[in-house]
């Protein structure tokens, strides 16, 4: 997905180039601090913790630096499921090649989530605190006492309070890693903004539309460009009966609220008109068929 951001830098030699895991228990707003960093929606969001399913890859490009940031699930240690299992993996895997690594934390509260996801990071890689949605606090007196507790939990490189949804300390953050990034090239083309592709994209878009996100997935049947046209199909598995009559809604209209909304977001992403269809299938398990999580690209 492109866009453009900065021009291409002229000395090679100062540029910094890396990868940047994002990890975090679930619903601490990786996905949102990626998008704001990145500065376009390419993770999907939601209050509802395991929205991010994947790992999605964003890219920063400025005259001194690349970032490519890998938004991962929340890490799940408790409830189990093969989908969960593959979606830890995905969390592991992420550190296996990173440059830096950046664990989000709530300002709110530390909590044994947080500490499992701590236990999972590798020696021997940089990893900076980003403290988030400190816009949040009622009483600004608490971070500090609370920034000290996060010192406490492990050796960060640093620590960084943020506002992902604000906006606010963002360029502190991004300079905190820059200057833990590797001397090299740029590994993509300087208007890029992600590795994923359209299709990829258009099946987050619907499946963050969706009541119950957790609960269903999204497959695209078929995706055809045809000038500034897109033709997307696509279907929602639910596991039962009930979630596919509460998907619907009456006549169908829960259903075809979703897919305008979807279709919008992705009008705007893409820059081009969209005609989705959408089918509503039970397919009891699935989540739990690794047949049917590998088709699904998980």
């Amino acid at each position: 997905m492109n866009k453009q951001r900065a021009p291409e830098p002229t000395a090679a030699s100062a540029f910094r180039c890396g990868q940047i895991a994002i990890v975090g228990r679930p619903s601490v707003g990786k996905s949102t601090l990626v998008n704001a960093l990145v500065g376009a929606r390419i993770s999907i969001t939601s209050r509802r913790p395991q929205t991010t399913r994947h790992r999605v890859r964003g890219i920063l490009t400025t005259t001194a630096a690349q970032f490519i940031f890998v938004d991962t699930p929340g890490f799940q240690a408790r409830h189990r499921s093969r989908l969960n299992e593959r979606m830890n993996r995905a969390v592991r895997d992420s550190l296996a090649d990173v440059d830096v690594i950046v664990v989000v934390v709530d300002a709110t509260r530390l909590t044994e989530a947080d500490r499992d996801v701590l236990a999972l990071l590798p020696d021997g890689v940089p990893v900076i605190a980003a403290v988030n949605k400190v816009d949040r606090l009622a009483d600004k007196t608490r971070l500090l006492p609370f920034l000290a507790t996060i010192g406490a939990a492990r050796d960060f490189a640093a620590i960084v309070p943020i506002s992902a949804e604000k906006g606010w300390q963002l360029d502190a953050l991004t300079a905190e890693i820059a200057g833990r990034l590797p001397a090299g090239p740029a590994l993509y083309p300087a208007d890029d903004l992600t590795d994923r592709d359209e299709r990829f994209l258009a099946a987050e878009y619907l499946r963050e539309k969706i009541f119950r996100p957790y609960a269903a997935a999204v497959a695209i049947d078929t995706f055809a460009h045809e000038a500034d046209l897109r033709r997307i199909h696509a279907t929602v598995f639910v596991e039962k009966a009930s979630q596919r009559a509460i998907l619907l809604g009456e006549g169908g209209s829960r259903m075809k609220a979703i897919a305008t909304g979807a279709r919008r977001d992705m009008e705007q992403l893409f820059g081009g008109k969209v005609f989705l269809e959408v089918w509503v299938r039970v397919k009891p398990g699935w989540a739990n068929d690794e047949r049917m999580l590998t088709q699904l690209g998980y």
